[in-house]
Order: structure tokens, then C-alpha cells, then sequence
């Protein structure tokens, strides 16, 4: 009787704990999407300063004014003036502009390379995949900055080098995850009938495997983004990356070791904090779109 007693209250149960999981489940991606809204609201703020400012002041960022250098924020000076008297409210704009550019092509170069190595690993199978695996695994044991530095020195202040050398370092992860994604789809019904109906490798990379990792590579994009916006100013930084004369955030943090020194604070605190602003923005957005996107988790039978 009692356990006749326990099963029925148990029974009873199941329904409850279920809309109480879809609840939990309708909370968290109303979170999810709540982040991804406000994330992107200052992602948007952030690219229409970038863009809008230099064509609205009409001001060249590359002009100085030495009477006017290192004037503290003000009602004139809204960021205040770097060392040769150019305003920082248009300079970092500029410098967030170039930054933004740069990391995205990075971010694209990068994901393009690891989504074609991973999904070719995957079709490949046998001895081609585990030499492709091998050298992925060499490529993320080697330090990428080093390695960034080694390819930008040989052609200090190209952009190009710039995106090549971060692009160049950040396909292993990418490829990773594409494989994985291409193994499993390899064994999908649909395909195992491509392959029996006489479908080239070509042809599925292209007709079902590049389609089905799209998602995957736009996630990528926008998770590489911050990285890559981090490794192009620490190049610029070092310098290694983009020449003084061109405004990015590793310039601008470059220049404000000096003006610091002399009580400048404002030459660093304001890219700094556009610095760490914009990466968290891009960062919250990937991290939110990747849990958006996907699959759910099947739910537990009951015991």
C-alpha cells in the first residue's frame, strides 16, 4: 500500500516539475534575450559614435594645436586633448572605427580558414584528418602573440599584416568545432544517401556541410571579435601593429604612457574604458546568441 501510495504522489508530481522546468526554461531565455538586446544597444552606440563623430565634427584627427595640448575634460574638450592638442572625443572615435574594422576582418579570415580545415578534416576521414588534427594542435601550441609579432614585423604598419597575423593564429578553436559538427552530420541519413546516390566530396562540402556549420561560423565571428580587438591593440600597443600617425586603440593607449606621467590620466582612462566597453559588448553578445541558438536540452524521464 505504501508503495502504491508513493507512485501515485509521484504521479502526481511529474506535471508540476514539468511546467515548473519550462518556466525555469521560459526565464532563462527571456535572461538570454535581455542581455542580447541591451549588449547590442551599446554595440550600436559604440559603431554610430565610431562612424558618426568624425563626419559630424568635421575636424581632422591628424591636425595639432600644441596651445591646446593636454587640456583635462571640459565643456570645449569632452575627453580632453592628447599631447599635440588633438581632441580624444574625435580620436578615439576614429581609433574605435579602425579597431572595429581590423578585428572584424581578422575575425572573418579566421573563422573562414578554420571552417574550411574542419569541415575538410571531417570529409577527409583516415590519414588526411589525423595530419590535419596534428598540425591544428601544433598551430595552438605555439604562443599567438609571438607569432602575431613574427608576421607583423615583417610588414610593420600594413593593416593587412595586422588582420593576417591574428587571422593566421585563431582558426584552431573554430576548426575544432566545425569538425566535430561535420562528423556528426557525416552521419546523417540524408547524406549517407548523397554519398550512395554517387554525391563528390566536393559536393557535400558544399551542398551540406558548409550550410549546416553557418550558424557555428557566425557564432565564431562574433566570439573572435573581442580577442581579436585585444590582440590588435596590444599589438599597436608593442609597436608592431598600425603606424602612430593612423588612430586604433593600441595607438591611443601607446601615446598615453607619457601624457600619464605628466597627470594626464584622461589619455588613458578614456580608450581604456571604450577598450573594455566595446569587448564586453561584443563578448556578452556572442556568449548570449550562442545559448539562443542552441539546441535545447532533452528533458529526464522521471524515476
Amino acid at each position: 500500500m505504501g508503495e502504491r501510495y508513493r507512485l501515485r504522489a509521484r504521479a502526481r508530481d511529474v506535471p508540476r516539475e514539468a511546467a515548473e522546468g519550462r518556466r525555469g526554461a521560459c526565464w532563462a531565455s527571456a535572461g538570454g534575450e535581455r542581455r542580447l538586446c541591451v549588449a547590442l544597444a551599446v554595440l550600436a552606440a559604440v559603431v554610430l559614435y565610431a562612424v558618426t563623430v568624425p563626419w559630424i565634427g568635421g575636424v581632422d584627427d591628424r591636425l595639432t594645436d600644441f596651445a591646446s595640448a593636454r587640456q583635462a575634460p571640459s565643456g570645449q574638450w569632452w575627453f580632453g586633448t592628447d599631447s599635440a592638442g588633438r581632441s580624444l572625443f574625435v580620436r578615439i572615435a576614429a581609433a574605435l572605427r579602425t579597431s572595429l574594422v581590423v578585428a572584424a576582418c581578422a575575425a572573418a579570415v579566421s573563422t573562414v580558414i578554420g571552417v574550411l580545415v574542419g569541415a575538410v578534416s571531417a570529409l577527409a576521414g583516415g590519414w588526411v584528418d589525423r595530419v590535419i588534427m596534428r598540425f591544428a594542435d601544433t598551430a595552438n601550441a605555439l604562443p599567438h602573440l609571438l607569432l602575431g609579432i613574427v608576421i607583423v614585423a615583417l610588414f610593420r604598419g600594413n593593416a593587412l599584416a595586422v588582420v593576417l597575423s591574428i587571422g593566421l593564429t585563431h582558426w584552431v578553436q573554430v576548426a575544432r568545432i566545425v569538425r566535430a559538427e561535420s562528423l556528426s552530420l557525416r552521419e546523417r541519413e540524408y547524406v549517407s544517401a548523397a554519398v550512395l546516390a554517387g554525391a563528390s566530396r566536393a559536393h557535400l562540402l558544399v551542398r551540406h556541410l558548409l550550410p549546416a556549420v553557418a550558424p557555428q561560423a557566425l557564432i565564431a565571428v562574433v566570439l573572435l571579435l573581442p580577442h581579436a580587438i585585444w590582440h590588435e591593440s596590444t599589438l599597436s600597443f608593442l609597436g608592431f601593429g598600425l603606424p602612430p600617425h593612423e588612430p586604433s586603440l593600441g595607438t591611443l593607449l601607446e601615446e598615453a604612457r607619457t601624457s600619464l606621467l605628466l597627470g594626464g590620466w584622461w589619455t588613458l582612462v578614456f580608450p581604456a574604458g571604450f577598450l573594455v566597453l566595446t569587448t564586453m559588448a561584443v563578448a556578452v553578445s556572442g556568449s548570449s546568441l550562442r545559448g539562443l541558438l542552441a539546441p535545447p536540452k532533452p528533458a529526464r524521464m522521471p524515476r
